[in-house]
């Protein structure tokens, strides 16, 4: 099999920037690496962005998804030069669910008390409203284990996701087709850990680690996580 091209799909209140760590030790390692900015403006209009990032891609593509970065992938995957899924923190949705409606099936995390809602204006239509993190808990709640002196940046730059993020169905689950291997971070306040362990259990990876990890496993855990892509890209071989 020809060597895939790695694209690292990167999650809510966050930008390609969060990959920073991995891409550099993917690119040191020979890799061909890809990290496209998600428009966090809704799952299906992700989705079929990333899609056709993805459909230009010469060649076999590794899909790594991020937190909703994991949403994103489980339906873009569906692009045929796909030839696996990695979920890093992520929500693995099953055909025709919601993020809420997985997340609603277990208690919430710390995120849910510090988000913060601000309509934005869409021409020619209702008012859209944006989801964010409480830049006084952003440190603590989403970027755990982070440098403060980084976490504090991440804070005020964060990309907020639209809420109808959440309550779009996935119309495709490429896990379905596609091998898929998941790391779940164990110390996650983002996203509730049994969430991570239940979409994962369910859609029957091929292989799943738990690290003692916040949720921005990429930063905490960078050779760790390098080493699980290129684990599964060995494996897939």
């Amino acid at each position: 099999m020809t060597t895939p091209t790695i694209v690292l799909i990167h999650g809510a209140f966050a930008d390609a920037a969060s990959f920073e760590p991995v891409t550099r030790k993917l690119l040191d390692r020979g890799y061909k690496v890809l990290v496209p900015a998600v428009p966090n403006r809704s799952l299906l209009g992700d989705s079929a962005y990333i899609r056709s990032v993805v459909e230009k891609v010469e060649g076999p593509v590794l899909l790594v998804g991020h937190s909703y970065g994991g949403a994103v992938i489980t339906v873009a995957g569906a692009a045929d030069n796909v030839i696996g899924l990695v979920y890093l923190s992520g929500y693995a949705l099953e055909e025709g669910e919601s993020l809420g409606q997985l997340q609603g099936g277990f208690p919430d995390s710390e995120l849910a008390a510090n988000l913060v809602y601000t309509p934005f204006p869409i021409p020619g239509a209702e008012d859209g409203t944006d989801v964010s993190v409480k830049i006084e808990a952003f440190p603590e709640v989403f970027a755990a284990g982070v440098d403060p002196a980084v976490s504090e940046v991440l804070a005020v730059a964060q990309r907020p996701l639209a809420a109808l993020a959440f309550s779009e169905t996935a119309p495709v689950a490429a896990w379905k087709t596609k091998p898929a291997f998941g790391i779940v971070s164990a110390a996650d306040h983002t996203i509730n850990p049994d969430v991570e362990r239940f979409g994962y259990k369910r859609a029957n990876f091929r292989r799943v680690v738990e690290l003692d990890s916040p949720h921005l496993v990429m930063r905490a855990h960078p050779e760790e996580v390098v080493q699980f892509i290129v684990d599964a890209i060995e494996e897939l071989a």
